[in-house]
């Protein structure tokens, strides 16, 4: 029987004509990639582009890494669930661009020291084990950061060609899209790279411009689509910082931050500006980058904006499959949402340019990030054991084996990873797990002459404590959250309640200052339940493990002092003799927040209790 959301990718307007434009597009890509080989012999030009690349150049590849389909689909999802009040991380990102140009603060003094990696520069200012340790870091939170890029990317051809999501297309799609992508990585390095991306950013460009002005105008126009978001979502729809948005203060610095790592401190962009061939062209470079750096957020937020529009206007069965009445049925993941619309809106050959664009731009971010995990493994870990002794073929090579490698790993991830958080929201959280760590060390290691070794080695330890923001992980490690409540015995079961042992109010202790102040300190990041109340535990999460050890996670609608209810249960009905604990999820963006704090604490502590015995300053040679 065919589902309603096969259903609903059925009924685009993707034909012939479509896929003949995507196939051309494909078989000009990889004809580059093998036009510029031969220039790619040595691996200052596999991984830098010769250190050659102008400014506008440098503009266009910039972009065209940093605004992939991945950007495309986690910010139109972001669109969709939030309205305009998304368009603030577009906003943020833009002026941080902007200030980075202006201030050249972090990237000016790395290509001043000629390295090709970040992990490069940790050595000559904190030595070899810091940077083998530094590549480690972030190889493991990039690797991270990009699992889900190829599935993304696959759903999105999935959704606007029309093909079955519910068989094997989804996999297929990834498959091709990978091997795509690996042929011109492999053989061109960063020389094909950026003159892919210069391609794929004139193409990107043109193509999101005309598809924002047509999904506005086929939905009533900009009036429309502002009197739907106001009718659906309220304030909450243009205001970050509204009392029942989605964001809030914390989420609004927690982009701030965001908006220095995606400049300053995210080794794809980094690669770019190491790549400038002057410190002059590279502020330039940032400087024409903040438009596109807001852009390519807020064009995307608004197709989202525009296919929540269409879906509770226009299209009664898409509103049953992203927002459906019943409590017992599952929301589709909406990340199909903003392709199936177009895919329903859009005419014959115009989808099929807007799908090459879409293909632009999911090859141009690919292309980057596997060539930069793979030059940080071979060039900061592998080649530093090796004590430099590995020569430019072998390193090429090993490059090229990694990209291979990489590919596999994120087409493995893309098919097991089952978390539920929004794309942009796990990106954040797994790049915090490098990036973190990255700005003390960088931050410190630039402008503070007492940063030290030791400082550098703890802050990127920490910077580990950011996966914590991850669901499942938080799912797996919840008791030991602070402020969880433990494992009750379920005493009896009535529908979508159960009842158990009854909490009681707790006594009240004797004032101690000092006490209060610690724990005020310590706990204020943590939501403390008071069940004992009604609705107590309205917001938070019940774990419930059957007595064979299945387990199943639910979100409370309502609580008293001895029960809960849920508005289902999704995998097995809990009876009496089963377990319950509860807690509260920690959003990515506080999870971030405090890894940051955490990370310049120790970084500051450590090279203050433990300085270098000899001050190291890394040199510009």
């Amino acid at each position: 029987m065919e589902s309603a959301l096969t259903n609903a990718t059925s009924q685009t307007n993707f034909g012939t004509i479509d896929w003949v434009i995507v196939a051309v597009y494909l078989l000009l890509s990889v004809g580059i990639a093998f036009f510029v080989k031969r220039y790619a012999g040595n691996m200052t030009n596999f991984v830098s582009a010769g250190r050659a690349v102008g400014t506008w150049l440098g503009v266009a590849t910039l972009t065209g890494t940093e605004m992939g389909l991945i950007t495309v689909m986690y910010s139109a999802q972001k669109g969709f669930t939030a309205g305009f009040a998304a368009f603030h991380i577009g906003v943020i990102a833009g002026i941080v661009a902007l200030l980075i140009g202006l201030t050249g603060f972090i990237v000016v003094r790395l290509r001043e020291h000629k390295v090709l990696t970040i992990p490069e520069y940790y050595e000559k200012r904190y030595g070899r084990r810091t940077r083998i340790l530094g590549g480690i870091m972030l190889a493991f939170g990039g690797l991270l950061n990009m699992g889900l890029f190829l599935k993304v990317g696959a759903m999105f051809i999935v959704g606007i060609t029309g093909m079955d999501p519910d068989g094997n297309a989804l996999k297929v799609v990834m498959v091709v899209l990978l091997a795509l992508v690996l042929v011109y990585t492999v053989i061109g390095g960063m020389i094909s790279v950026v003159i892919t991306d210069y391609i794929q950013f004139v193409i990107l460009s043109v193509g999101l411009l005309v598809t924002a002005w047509l999904a506005v105008d086929l939905v009533g126009g900009l009036d429309n689509v502002f009197e739907t978001v106001d009718t659906y979502k309220g304030e909450a729809g243009f205001n970050p910082v509204a009392a029942d948005s989605s964001f809030g203060f914390e989420y609004v610095g927690w982009m701030f931050f965001l908006g220095i790592v995606n400049c300053a401190l995210w080794p794809t962009a980094v690669a770019r500006a190491l790549a400038m061939e002057s410190t002059t062209a590279l502020k330039r470079q940032y400087m024409w980058s903040s438009i596109s750096f807001a852009i390519r957020m807020i064009i995307p937020n608004l197709l989202g904006v525009c296919a929540f529009v269409y879906v509770m206007t226009k299209a009664p069965d898409l509103q049953q499959l992203f927002s459906p009445t019943d409590p017992d049925v599952k929301a589709v993941d909406n990340l199909y949402a903003m392709p199936i619309f177009l895919g329903r809106i859009l005419d014959p050959g115009v989808i099929g340019l807007l799908t090459a664009a879409m293909i632009a731009a999911f090859m141009s971010t690919h292309d980057g990030y596997l060539l930069c995990w793979s030059t940080v493994i071979t060039q900061d870990i592998i080649a530093p054991l090796f004590k430099e002794r590995l020569d430019n073929p072998t390193r090429i090579k090993i490059t090229r084996i990694l990209i291979v490698l990489i590919g596999l790993y994120i087409l493995y991830w893309g098919l097991f990873y089952t978390g539920e958080e929004d794309i942009w929201d796990y990106m954040a959280v797994t790049g915090a797990i490098y990036f973190t760590g990255a700005f003390s060390l960088l931050f410190g290691g630039l402008y503070w002459h007492r940063a030290s070794s030791t400082g550098a080695v703890l802050a990127l330890l920490v910077g580990v404590t950011a996966v914590f923001g991850l669901g499942p992980v938080q799912d797996y490690v919840h008791t030991y959250i602070p402020g969880s409540i433990a494992e009750r015995n379920i005493t009896a079961t009535d529908d979508e309640t159960i009842e158990f042992e009854a909490f009681n109010e707790p006594d009240e202790r004797e004032e101690s200052a000092f006490r209060d102040m610690v724990i005020d300190f310590v706990m204020t990041p943590f939501e403390q339940a008071e069940p004992w109340n009604r609705n107590g535990l309205e917001g938070w999460t019940a774990v419930v493990r059957g007595q064979t050890g299945q387990e199943q996670k639910v979100e409370v609608d309502s609580s008293w002092a001895g029960e809960a209810t849920a508005s289902s249960w999704p995998i097995f009905e809990p009876k009496a003799g089963d377990t319950v604990s509860f807690y509260k999820p920690l959003s990515g963006a506080r999870v971030g927040l405090m890894t940051i704090g955490f990370t310049l604490f120790v970084f500051i502590l450590g090279s203050l209790i433990v300085p270098d015995r000899k001050q190291k300053e890394a040199t510009n040679e």
